[in-house]
């Protein structure tokens, strides 16, 4: 919490900072042509052509982000719901496979929780024990043998459940590592520095107005890219995906208990 809250801090005041000495050091630099009144300066071509082309860039950058992130969030309700159609099949099966079965199903739902979340974002990767644990509770299910058909139907079901939870889990395992391609970040940035130089290129003098609208330019773009790097992978950083969706599953578990 504390490092989010310091990049919160930092990021956008190193932006501001950056675009002031940019316009200070750059009206020392540029040539006499390029100097505008204050009256003139204001709806330049080259300030709006830059704007727009940040803004372009940033909205796309964002969109892909957060299009990331929900499908991240999807494929964990999708898992967790899975979760409680297995454990809820387990209920009706007779004992021992009752206990065993939903004993398991908690077990790895736990382990999701508690393990799995920790090693996401340490390590952008899945634990390989709660893998373990899934292996070992699909192994239980398909051991089960019965000549009673409800019985062979709840194996069914329970297995049914069991292939959604494998494919979600592996679609957990690609968000975790999925991340936003490097060109993009490359055009997120090359834009930045344009918007920083965008005073000086349209011939802004430096005044104390100038100066505090470059601040407060600084300040928004460093949010900006700080939102951008929190929504980048869903399961590592400063915004990632909750887990209460596993917190939820442990919930009704006691209820289905």
């Amino acid at each position: 919490m504390a490092n989010e809250l310091i990049q919160l801090l930092i990021v956008p005041l190193a932006v501001a900072v950056a675009a002031v000495v940019v316009l200070v050091v750059g009206d020392r630099l540029r040539p006499a042509s390029w100097r505008q009144s204050a009256e003139d300066a204001p709806g330049t071509m080259v300030v709006d052509l830059i704007n727009t082309l940040f803004m372009a860039v940033a909205a796309f950058v964002v969109v892909i982000c957060w299009q990331q992130y929900d499908n991240a969030h999807n494929h964990t309700v999708a898992e967790s719901k899975a979760l409680v159609d297995v454990y809820w099949a387990a209920h009706a099966m007779p004992d021992p496979e009752h206990h065993r079965i939903q004993g398991l199903v908690r077990d790895y739902t736990e382990q999701v929780v508690t393990t799995e979340w920790a090693v996401m974002d340490d390590e952008g990767t899945l634990s390989q024990s709660t893998q373990a644990t899934l292996d070992t509770l699909r192994d239980a299910v398909m051991a089960i043998q019965s000549s009673d058909a409800d019985v062979t139907d709840l194996r069914a079901s329970a297995l049914a459940g069991l292939d959604t939870v494998a494919q979600a889990r592996q679609d957990r395992a690609m968000d975790a590592e999925l991340g936003m391609p490097g060109f993009l970040y490359t055009a997120l940035w090359f834009t930045t520095v344009l918007l920083l130089f965008s005073a000086l290129l349209s011939g802004v003098p430096v005044t104390k107005r100038s100066l505090l609208m470059m601040a407060l330019l600084g300040v928004v773009v460093g949010a900006a890219i700080v939102a951008i790097y929190g929504l980048d992978r869903p399961f590592s950083g400063g915004n990632i995906v909750s887990k209460d969706a596993f917190e939820l599953a442990l919930s009704r578990y006691q209820h289905i208990t």
